[in-house]
Order: structure tokens, then C-alpha cells, then sequence
């Protein structure tokens, strides 16, 4: 059982809960428990989604008809092989890591799962990458460093087509992102971030909270309606 990015009291019963919905709705295959293992082995953080978020990023692809996808915050590539996977024939998903040892990491998992036909890692801080890449993609995933959260989002919106969907974790962090005066960047960088969502006419967004393995978090999803 992993250890909650925000402990609680409840924490080991939603983890429960979540290995029992991920038991019947989002089973891992050997091939994503080994880049689960790998990862460790390797020394990376214990920041992946869980298997049900996955899922979820995986049912995205496929609900948006997703043939193009970005990620931006790659970590050991697990959820990149849940996305890839999901993606048509000939559909591709690029993925930014600012760490070359992850980045190496997740190009070994990527090939174990076999989707590095469709899946690949530029390395490099996105800020760097992000103005290389072509327009459009149909999905895009935030999950890097919340401090920059705002500049993602201005280059998602730069990335994206009327119908993107753009989807950024991590937003809730125990509760924390309440606080206003906050001292935390990662936290200044979130508020920030929903505040640009909010006055964007371009944009449509909601936010769910989650509970779970990782602990108190959630999520935002925006839809953009017009560039």
C-alpha cells in the first residue's frame, strides 16, 4: 500500500476502497505493475496517478476521440502507457519529462508495454519544449510542477482546438489550495491557475476533489470552447 501524498485518519480505508473499484473497473496488467515496480527500483517518487485515474485519462482519450495527446510531467511513464494505450491506429502521444533519468525510466516502461510506437518522451524543462511542438492536440495533461501551472496552461490554450480538453492533477493538495495567503509556490502557482481558468470566456471548467490511495486531491477539466 503506497503512502498518501496527504495523510488523513481515513487514509487506509479509501485506499481500500480504491483497490476495490481497481480490482473490478481497472485491473493492471504485468506490464504496468512492472513500470510501477521499475520506477521504484529506480528511485523515482511515488507520484504516479493510481490505477483508477489511469483508467479515467485512458476513458478521456477514448470519449474525446483523442488522436493527438500531451503530457506534460512524464515521471516513469505510467500514465502514459494507460493514454497510449487507449489511442487509435497511427494516434500519438507526447509526453515532457525535465528529468533525463526519469525520462529513461519511462522509455523502458513505455517499450515493455509496447506502446513506444505511439508514446514519445522529449526531455527537457516543458517551458523549452512546449514551443517546438506542432498544434493541435486533442487531449492535454498537466502534471508537472504547480508553479508553472499558469505559463501550461497559456501554452495549452497556444497547443490546443475547440474541443481540446485540457485535464491538470493535483490541484487540491490536502486542502491547502483554500489558502489564500498561502507561502507555498506550488500552491500560489494552483490559485493562480484556476483564478486564469476562471476569467477565461474561452474556457469551461469544473474541478472534482478525490480521495483515495494518494491521499485528499482532485483534479480540473476544462473544455476549450473557442480560440
Amino acid at each position: 500500500m503506497r503512502t498518501p501524498d496527504y495523510p488523513s485518519q481515513h487514509a487506509e480505508q479509501w485506499a481500500q476502497v480504491d483497490h476495490y473499484f481497481a480490482d473490478a473497473l481497472a485491473a493492471e496488467d504485468v506490464a504496468l505493475k512492472a513500470a510501477l515496480a521499475h520506477n521504484a527500483a529506480q528511485g523515482l517518487p511515488v507520484h504516479d496517478v493510481s490505477a483508477l485515474q489511469g483508467k479515467m485519462l485512458a476513458l478521456m482519450v477514448t470519449l474525446t476521440s483523442a488522436k493527438r495527446v500531451l503530457e506534460i510531467g512524464t515521471l516513469g511513464g505510467y500514465s502514459t502507457i494507460w493514454m497510449a494505450r487507449a489511442l487509435p491506429e497511427q494516434g500519438q502521444i507526447i509526453s515532457l519529462e525535465f528529468n533525463p533519468h526519469h525520462a529513461e525510466v519511462a522509455r523502458h516502461n513505455l517499450a515493455l508495454a509496447r506502446v513506444q510506437d505511439r508514446a514519445e518522451v522529449l526531455v527537457g524543462a516543458a517551458l523549452d519544449t512546449l514551443p517546438m511542438l506542432a498544434a493541435p492536440f486533442d487531449l492535454i495533461f498537466i502534471d508537472a510542477d504547480k508553479v508553472n501551472n499558469p505559463h501550461y496552461l497559456q501554452w495549452a490554450l497556444k497547443l490546443a482546438r475547440i474541443g481540446t480538453v485540457i485535464i491538470a492533477d493535483n490541484v487540491v493538495r490536502g486542502g491547502a489550495v483554500v489558502e489564500a495567503d498561502s507561502h507555498d509556490a506550488n500552491v500560489r502557482g494552483l490559485r493562480e491557475f484556476v483564478q486564469m481558468i476562471s476569467d477565461d470566456a474561452r474556457l469551461d471548467a469544473t474541478a472534482l476533489q478525490t480521495v483515495g490511495e494518494k491521499g485528499w486531491d482532485g483534479l480540473i477539466m476544462a473544455l476549450v470552447k473557442s480560440l
